[in-house]
């Protein structure tokens, strides 16, 4: 793990930990990468629930609950279908508290109008009272397929510690 990865997990995991919360992930292009990077932590089964690998549109279905018409629509590399999938772990989770999931194109096939290789969604989730808060945020990164992945972990675990706020 690059050490931007190991310091960017370690500060998802203080935020946590401070908020006495726990973390799921839902990935689809990042293949596990960014539950390896949060379990590369020690400790982290402290603040760490769970994480799915949902490859496919079946898998996100399943697992998930992401909605056929979702995928239909918008396709599987799209903010809806990232902030179902990072709904969906909380939906599966009494544990979590937050949830973050990646979808995207890593290649070096797969590009479609208007979805280049590179482009990868994000999906952000936390319990607020009764509901929940979703934010979505897309990002296209250059390299080859194994340095979109790693950009992509990067990226999940900066903006996630964003989006989790202040105390």
């Amino acid at each position: 793990m690059s050490e931007a990865t190991m310091t960017h997990a370690i500060a998802i995991g203080r935020a946590l930990l401070e908020r006495n919360w726990m973390l799921g992930c839902a990935e689809s292009c990042t293949g596990g990468l960014l539950s390896a990077a949060i379990t590369d932590v020690a400790g982290s089964s402290q603040w760490f629930d769970r994480g799915f690998v949902t490859y496919s549109n079946a898998a996100k279905m399943d697992q998930l609950r992401v909605g056929r018409d979702t995928l239909e629509r918008f396709g599987a590399v799209s903010e809806e279908t990232a902030m179902e999938m990072a709904a969906g772990v909380l939906g599966a989770s009494q544990l979590a508290h937050f949830a973050i999931s990646t979808t995207g194109i890593a290649g070096p096939g797969g590009a479609t109008p208007g979805k280049p290789v590179g482009m990868v969604c994000f999906g952000f989730a936390r319990r607020a009272g009764e509901g929940l808060v979703t934010r979505a945020a897309t990002h296209t990164f250059e390299g080859d397929r194994q340095q979109v992945r790693i950009a992509s972990v990067i990226f999940a675990l900066e903006t996630a510690l964003a989006f989790i706020g202040p105390l």
